[in-house]
């Protein structure tokens, strides 16, 4: 007998896995990683890397259950975009109840992981954020004002604060400077890819800064939030959390954004946006990175 799975079985996993958006649900869980470490001084005890892949492992469960509901909601405005069209609930592939099941298994199961091993404080605060992304974003929203991303984007932000929690039972100021980080990071990051892909936004009929605003406008704030993002991620260094080492990779990531910022209000084209917008993915990640290495070399 072959090991191996149907065909049919194996297309319907795949289906379901690609509901829970893997690879914005790694950067959450990445996020929340950073979290986990920077709350632990030292080199952690068996006890906390056991503490840390399951919160970890919970704060997945949820994340991904909440990229699920998102299909359920949007599969309608996914099908007109060329960049979400491909995924199951936009093409009909899986039923709303069959996403709607699989969702709520994977929060319940989240949450209970989080409540039964890690602290009631995570499991309530990643069940606060599944509720601000799935619906108070999803729901309401996103769909009614330009600035979905600029207050949608607390939820975004969490991560960092579920992993502290998770590791000391409370919420420090460490933990909120690395939730404003990612804050003023989230509407730079999401206004470049609605500029290059202001079509489908507008056909979508989602009113995305570039829609209503305008493309100047949006490059304008784009602009003006790399700058106030650069001053936040100078903060670990100042309030303490890091060293020299992160600072100088701080100064040159938010050099890099505030350039690109700079080039995309100046001189705009398709192009440019679409580096602008993987920049950021790459200022966030190797910003977190950086954190991570200066705490066990300094």
């Amino acid at each position: 007998m072959s090991a191996t799975l149907p065909r049919s079985t194996a297309t319907v996993l795949r289906q379901f896995y690609a509901l829970t958006k893997p690879r914005v649900v790694q950067l959450i869980v990445f996020c929340a990683f950073i979290g986990m470490v920077l709350a632990v001084p030292g080199v952690p005890t068996l006890a906390q890397v056991k503490l840390a892949a399951l919160a970890s492992l919970g704060v997945w469960l949820v994340a991904a259950a909440a990229a699920a509901f998102n299909c359920i909601v949007e599969k309608t405005i996914d099908a007109k975009m060329k960049r979400t069209a491909w995924r199951p609930t936009a093409k009909g592939e899986l039923s709303d109840w069959q996403t709607l099941i699989f969702s709520a298994v994977l929060c319940g199961l989240g949450s209970w992981l989080l409540y039964v091993w890690v602290n009631a404080l995570t499991m309530w605060l990643t069940f606060a954020t599944f509720v601000g992304y799935a619906i108070v974003y999803t729901i309401f929203l996103k769909p009614s004002t330009p600035q979905n991303i600029v207050i949608g984007g607390a939820s975004g932000a969490m991560p960092p604060v579920l992993g502290w929690s998770a590791m000391t039972g409370d919420v420090g100021p460490e933990a909120l400077i690395l939730f404003l980080i990612i804050f003023l990071w989230t509407p730079p990051h999401f206004w470049a890819l609605a500029l290059y892909r202001v079509e489908d936004y507008r056909k979508s009929g989602l009113p995305m800064l570039p829609v209503t605003h305008g493309s100047e406008y949006t490059r304008l704030q784009i602009l003006l939030y790399t700058g106030v993002l650069a001053a936040a991620c100078m903060l670990p260094f100042i309030y303490g959390m890091s060293s020299w080492l992160y600072l100088a990779v701080a100064i040159g990531l938010s050099a890099g954004f505030c350039l690109y910022g700079f080039w995309l209000w100046r001189d705009y084209s398709d192009a440019l946006a679409r580096k602008t917008f993987r920049f950021s993915l790459i200022h966030l990640s190797v910003l977190f990175a950086a954190l991570l290495v200066d705490h066990y070399l300094f």
